[in-house]
């Protein structure tokens, strides 16, 4: 337009230009009369454990409940505004209150998207104690299976007429889960959106995103599955938090999934604002390892130098885990840490019964990252020193975890469980072992240790763990 103070979203420029001067289109989606979804849909067909099942039963019934509260709270916002509306009654079920886009509850929120913003954020649940009245969180630990667990709500979306939406963080965890939906919903129209998907302009009945491609949608799914809340890009990012919201139909649910939640959402959990499922135990029922403790200096005391030596307690445990042919993940919190500390493993090889040649080490700024973590996956590199770039999406068997300077502040209470979490994940090896390598213990060390150890007890208490396979 030519105008110096025209605007411009940078946030969003990977979707496209967006300028104050262009046009912005918003309209509610064409629908059809969607079937009725009968109550109790099949748990059975999906193969959970009773951990997982149980925590989907819950999640089902939330949205089975929020869709009732919706339907209600639609019933009497039309009846202020129709003072006759009493004398036409109508009987409502919770399916045809959230997945029939024709019903008296759709009309009402198209209205209410003319009232102002008060109004639409007091019926989807964003503002003051209402904010999580939407949504639910499904607490599960590393390695639970989440995505199994998300399959029996997407079916009771999709087979009731309604739209559910996946969205994750990374582009790769996208491109992994596109052919397992693919194969357990191929009666559905689906689609597949991240940077340069060519299904961009697809109206499907699932839809498969990263996290920015949020942007896109307004008011378009009955549900809104939102997995690592708590990772990057998602977490503390206000304009995906804004999308994730607005993509949400107003009487739709978000289903949260995490197996660090943030600490305002365990708060609001405690205070029963947010409803939440725990899955506290993993597929194979064993329980969480428990980290140990090894006092070590700080790492640039020892690995920095050229001449630096392995500290005595610590060679002792690597050694262990190599005899015990485990593969070993050694954190660190700086990508400046990796390489020395690298050489120096390579020196102490032999005295940890190691090949120089299997031990590597990589970070975010590795070009070779993706061929070594296939090498450690297959075993030909049996330790890798590596920073938070792998503490997530990655699942190696037999795997024990060491954290070298677990103090450091970049080590927060989510980043040691996520870490923690790669070890024990293999039903043949579900007792690996975890250490804490610390100068002193810090708070978040002590959260960590505590979440775990709370996991354990609630998974015992529930009747959910096959072994006491760990010291709890």
């Amino acid at each position: 337009c030519g105008r110096s103070g025209c605007a411009v979203c940078e946030a969003c420029a990977a979707l496209g230009r967006s300028r104050e001067c262009g046009l912005l289109v918003l309209g509610p989606e064409p629908s059809e009369q969607p079937m009725a979804l009968a109550p109790g849909a099949a748990m059975d067909r999906w193969g959970l454990s009773p951990a997982q099942q149980d925590a989907s039963a819950a999640a089902v019934r939330f949205l089975r409940e929020n869709a009732l509260r919706a339907a209600e709270a639609a019933t009497a916002a039309e009846r202020s505004r129709r003072p006759d509306a009493s004398r036409r009654p109508h009987r409502y079920t919770a399916e045809a209150a959230i997945y029939r886009p024709r019903s008296p509850a759709a009309a009402v929120r198209r209205r209410l998207l003319s009232l102002g913003s008060t109004a639409v954020q007091r019926i989807s649940g964003l503002s003051g104690n209402d904010a999580y009245s939407h949504s639910f969180l499904l607490w599960a630990v590393t390695g639970a299976g989440k995505t199994e667990m998300i399959f029996p709500l997407l079916d009771a979306v999709l087979r009731g007429g309604g739209r559910a939406l996946v969205a994750t963080p990374r582009r790769d965890v996208v491109l992994e889960l596109a052919p397992r939906l693919a194969k357990a919903f191929p009666d559905y129209s689906r689609a597949v959106l991240y940077g340069g998907s060519e299904d961009r302009w697809a109206n499907a009945d699932l839809t498969l995103a990263t996290t920015h491609q949020l942007m896109r949608f307004q008011g378009a799914f009955d549900l809104v599955l939102i997995d690592e809340l708590d990772a990057f890009p998602y977490h503390n990012d206000p304009l995906l938090h804004h999308a994730a919201a607005k993509s949400r139909k107003p009487a739709g649910a978000a289903v949260l999934l995490s197996a660090t939640p943030p600490a305002s959402m365990q708060r609001a959990v405690k205070r029963g604002r947010l409803s939440c499922a725990r899955v506290p135990v993993r597929y194979h029922r064993h329980p969480l390892p428990v980290p140990g403790r090894i006092p070590l200096p700080p790492l640039h005391r020892w690995a920095g130098q050229s001449k630096g030596k392995l500290p005595a307690a610590l060679g002792k445990q690597l050694k262990h885990s190599a005899a015990r042919n485990a593969q070993l993940f050694v954190f660190v919190p700086y990508i400046r840490h990796v390489q020395p500390l690298v050489d120096l493993l390579r020196r102490e090889a032999g005295r940890l019964g190691l090949d120089p040649a299997a031990i590597g080490g990589t970070s975010s700024t590795d070009p070779d990252r993706a061929a070594k973590v296939g090498a450690f996956r297959r075993a030909g590199l049996r330790l890798l020193v590596t920073t938070t770039i792998l503490e997530r999406g990655v699942t190696i068997p037999r795997s024990d975890v060491f954290i070298l300077d677990a103090h450091h502040a970049m080590f927060n209470e989510a980043a040691l469980v996520q870490m923690a979490g790669r070890a024990g994940r293999s039903g043949d090896d579900p007792n690996g072992r975890v250490f804490f390598c610390a100068a002193y213990r810090t708070s978040f060390q002590r959260g960590a240790e505590r979440q775990i150890r709370m996991m354990n007890r609630i998974a015992r208490r529930r009747g959910y763990l096959l072994t006491e396979g760990a010291a709890q």
